[in-house]
């Protein structure tokens, strides 16, 4: 089966192909979101636990709509890792459907890693450090996103991220020191 890539959009000939593809993956998480949670498949072990963290969040659950179908933002979409992209962005085949998944790229929710496309040697070693990092965290398999919205650079989503190990896998990079605290604002500089 072949899944549909945010890249393919992107280099489409039509200016908004990119925000189109952003409309496709957000339909598709409101409307697995209003699918009842046991019609996912229960397979990974950390589905249940990243949900009940999610549920115990400081953040109170926020849900729009009428009815009994409610929109429900601390929704948890299994998710299965692609490739690492760099310390704090990896790639994704998220199922928001029973029987469907959408490709796209995660940046996780509140954290800064250094970047590859360093501007000195320290930043470099940072950034490899801090990918090899996240590369073990994600290895622990049952990974799972939620708080799930759109990136300021586009193209990727931002979310909240757990696995069968780490029930928040930012927290988890920056009390390792791989990561700092990023409030979406001026990134500081690593070098």
């Amino acid at each position: 089966m072949r899944h549909p890539s945010f890249s393919a959009f992107v280099h489409g000939r039509r200016g908004g192909a990119l925000v189109t593809a952003g409309v496709i993956f957000s339909l598709g998480v409101a409307v697995g979101a209003i699918v009842r949670p046991s019609t996912l498949p229960q397979s990974a072990t950390s589905f249940d636990t990243a949900r009940a963290a999610a549920a115990s969040d400081a953040e109170p659950a926020a849900s729009v709509g009428t009815n009994s179908h409610k929109f429900d933002l601390q929704t948890v979409y299994p998710a299965e890792v692609v490739r690492i992209i760099d310390g704090d962005t990896f790639q994704a085949r998220v199922q928001v459907w029973p029987g469907l998944s959408v490709d796209t790229k995660v940046r996780l929710r509140g954290i800064d890693a250094p970047e590859l496309h360093a501007r000195c040697a320290d930043e470099y070693a940072k950034a490899q450090a801090a990918r090899a990092a996240l590369e073990t965290i994600l290895a622990a398999g049952g990974v799972t996103i939620s708080r799930v919205g759109i990136d300021k650079y586009g193209g990727r989503v931002d979310a909240a991220v757990a696995t069968r190990d780490a029930a928040d896998v930012s927290a988890a990079l920056l009390n390792g020191g791989w990561a700092r605290s990023y409030d979406r604002g001026r990134r500081g500089s690593w070098c």
